[in-house]
């Protein structure tokens, strides 16, 4: 996928939960299959383009273009919806949230697609807190959600393991990471942070290399499956052109943002809500099939457990991916073995629900 394959709707300025303004805003999509099928949303994750979510869809899987009409859109911040890297506006970069992010998809579902109802959203990581964010912000438009190695908030532990991660990117700025959960800590008079070469290359390697010990499980590294089946000669082969290779992709400004929306990621924070949590979770009404991996070290299955268990009888399934690959089990893609489990729980699921909306 070239960066010119895919759509972008307009969204004129984008007021914020944050009470600020994304000025001149547009989401990035794309979509596949027709559009009188019923229709399945697909959201990015963490740094992911909309390339990155194609692994999961096929005439080969149970995400089949022939069968369902599937959206991918894009998250604020990945460099294809309005993100640091395009925004043409002088301004810091306000803050986005997931509700900010999921209120435009639905906007770009109704108004540019001219979707009334969905079949289903589901969505790896990010994307799993997406779904999870559709079904407490839209509990009547869709009939199936299935997050996978996702949760509905961001754990204490979880924010604290990004902001290592957030924390090894600023340090190149010499900037410390002041304040949990707030990216946009500038050095006082400064209105955006600009990268020079060196400090985006040592910034963007020494986050790779944090996110290197998170990724993947203790037992992946342990039976060495970098080697057997990813294929790196050595760890530290694995560590530069896996990890380091990854995060140098990527713009360090974008990833501040995501990083943002993530950690203040949490269901409750909406109307009618207000901090709720177990409130906003017996709200959902779509069937949810909660998908968690059994080695993921930032989405554990007990808050799973816990998420599943605080919604009303008969809507939450839980089942784990037996998988060492840890967050890795979910996407994208790299573990052959749990794209086969996860699109057979997906074909499972979504065949027992399939008269819902057709």
């Amino acid at each position: 996928m070239t960066h010119q394959d895919f759509e972008t709707f307009k969204l004129g300025d984008w007021e914020l939960q944050s009470g600020e303004k994304l000025i001149d805003a547009s989401i990035a999509y794309k979509t596949f299959g027709d559009p009188k099928s019923p229709a399945i949303v697909y959201p990015t994750w963490f740094s992911g383009s909309i390339s990155d979510n194609v692994w999961l869809i096929g005439e080969d899987k149970t995400l089949n273009p022939k069968t369902y009409f599937i959206v991918i859109p894009a998250l604020f911040g990945n460099g294809q919806s309005t993100s640091p890297s395009n925004y043409s506006a002088s301004d810091v970069f306000p803050t986005c949230s997931f509700y900010d992010n999921v209120r435009a998809q639905y906007t770009l579902v109704t108004q540019q697609l001219g979707i009334t109802h969905l079949h289903a959203v589901v969505g790896w990581s990010m994307g799993a807190a997406q779904s999870y964010q559709w079904a407490t912000q839209y509990p009547d438009f869709m009939d199936l959600v299935v997050p996978f190695c996702g949760s509905a908030r961001t754990s204490l532990h979880n924010q604290v393991f990004l902001e290592g991660v957030k924390g090894a990117l600023l340090a190149a700025k010499h900037t410390p990471s002041a304040v949990l959960r707030d990216t946009r800590s500038l050095e006082a008079g400064q209105a955006s942070r600009i990268w020079n070469a060196q400090e985006r290359q040592i910034g963007l390697k020494a986050l790779g290399r944090v996110y290197a010990g998170w990724g993947f499980s203790q037992a992946f590294y342990r039976e060495k499956l970098y080697e057997t089946i990813l294929g790196y000669k050595s760890l530290e082969d694995f560590m530069q052109g896996f990890w380091e290779k990854w995060a140098l992709s990527k713009d360090p400004e974008n990833l501040l943002v995501l990083l943002q929306t993530w950690q203040q990621g949490n269901v409750s924070n909406q109307e009618p809500y207000n901090g709720d949590f177990e409130k906003a979770m017996a709200s959902i009404k779509a069937k949810t099939l909660v998908l968690p991996g059994k080695t993921d070290l930032y989405f554990p299955p007990e808050d799973s457990e816990y998420e599943v268990a605080c919604m009303k009888p008969g809507i939450g399934t839980l089942r784990v991916f037996p998988s060492i690959w840890g967050h890795w089990a979910g996407g994208p893609g790299d573990s052959k073995d749990d794209v086969e489990w996860l699109d057979k729980q997906l074909a499972q699921f979504l065949g027992k629900h399939s008269g819902a909306s057709l």
